[in-house]
């Protein structure tokens, strides 16, 4: 009988523990042991090993964040840290790892799999920044908790003649501003990928006072170059040209919680179904992604070496739709 270690690491997404359900119990179905790994790699590198079974991860579906615990670790990052994760899965007889995290993560299971663990990855991050993936167990999720804040906004926005700077997660990415941008039929959208003019963004906002709408709502990712306070301090020193009273919003770690979308619920199934199957049929050194429908499976090192494409017709389009 194979023994099978999952771990879930970095931010903790929305559907994580749908994608444990489904290793353990599909991983017990096809003849295997699971064990779990408490905290992620720090866990690993801990020795916090312990055996999963069906009624372990019973009621675990519709709960946000991780049970088994998440953490982002340092010493994984380092020859000595990689070599006692893998004298500890050694030890505990562990024939195949399971990573569900983000980009980072998944440049740790590379790691691994470069000293000879069978690792396999599954995707996972609110960013949705992971090449091989589209989307990432999580991030519909987060679209949706950030476009319900978009539109309660617009609400309060709209009594009070105000302009709303929302400020949304995504790292270096802005996959979920873009998205929430134009789900939430914002103003003007600010992006990592896109050099950011504060200068045009005023004058935007100035238009849209001049052509009569009563409010302004402008999404701006995290890792932009002018992100939510760079913006308020910018618009306070001109607050005489923009026509618009000013308010910040930073939805931060809000968008993390809560229960995973019906989507995420399904797509980390399929995705812990096949992580599951993958391992024990001698496959190792890839990430599983939701692609175009389907499961996908691309090499690690392709994962850690590429750049998710940025979607610039899409982002012209909400520029667009923004008059």
């Amino acid at each position: 009988m194979k023994r099978i270690a999952v771990l879930t690491s970095g931010g903790d997404a929305p559907g994580m523990n749908a994608a444990v359900r489904a290793v353990v119990r599909t991983g017990i179905a096809r003849g295997a042991e699971i064990f779990g790994i408490r905290d992620g790699f720090a866990g690993l590198i801990a020795g916090e090993f312990f055996r999963l079974g069906p009624r372990e991860v019973g009621g675990i579906i519709e709960r946000g964040g991780t049970f088994l615990g998440t953490s982002r670790c340092e010493d994984l990052k380092t020859a000595m840290g990689q070599d006692v994760a893998v004298q500890r899965l050694r030890a505990g007889g562990i024939d195949g790892l399971i990573v569900i995290g983000g980009d980072g993560s998944q440049r740790g299971s590379h790691a691994l799999a470069q000293r000879g663990v069978a690792v396999i990855g599954v995707a996972s991050t609110i960013d949705n920044d992971v090449f091989g993936a589209e989307p990432s167990i999580g991030a519909t999720t987060a679209l949706d908790t950030a476009l319900e804040a978009i539109d309660r906004l617009r609400v309060t926005a709209s009594s009070h003649k105000r302009a709303f700077v929302v400020e949304v997660m995504g790292r270096n990415s802005g996959y979920l501003a873009l998205m929430a941008g134009i789900a939430g039929g914002a103003e003007a959208i600010l992006l990592p990928e896109e050099p950011a003019d504060v200068e045009a963004l005023a004058g935007e906002i100035r238009r849209c006072y001049a052509r009569g709408k009563s409010h302004a709502i402008v999404v701006v990712a995290e890792g932009a170059r002018y992100n939510a306070e760079g913006c308020a301090r910018y618009f306070r020193e001109h607050a005489e040209r923009l026509g618009f009273e000013l308010r910040v919003v930073k939805l931060g770690h809000v968008q993390r919680g809560g229960a995973p979308c019906a989507f995420d619920r399904l797509i980390a199934t399929r995705l812990g179904d096949a992580a599951s199957e993958q391992l024990l049929a001698g496959h190792n050194g890839r990430l599983l992604g939701f692609m175009q429908g389907a499961i996908a499976a691309t090499p690690l090192a392709s994962v850690v070496s590429a750049v998710k494409s940025f979607d610039a017709p899409l982002y012209r389009l909400a520029h667009t739709l923004a008059e």
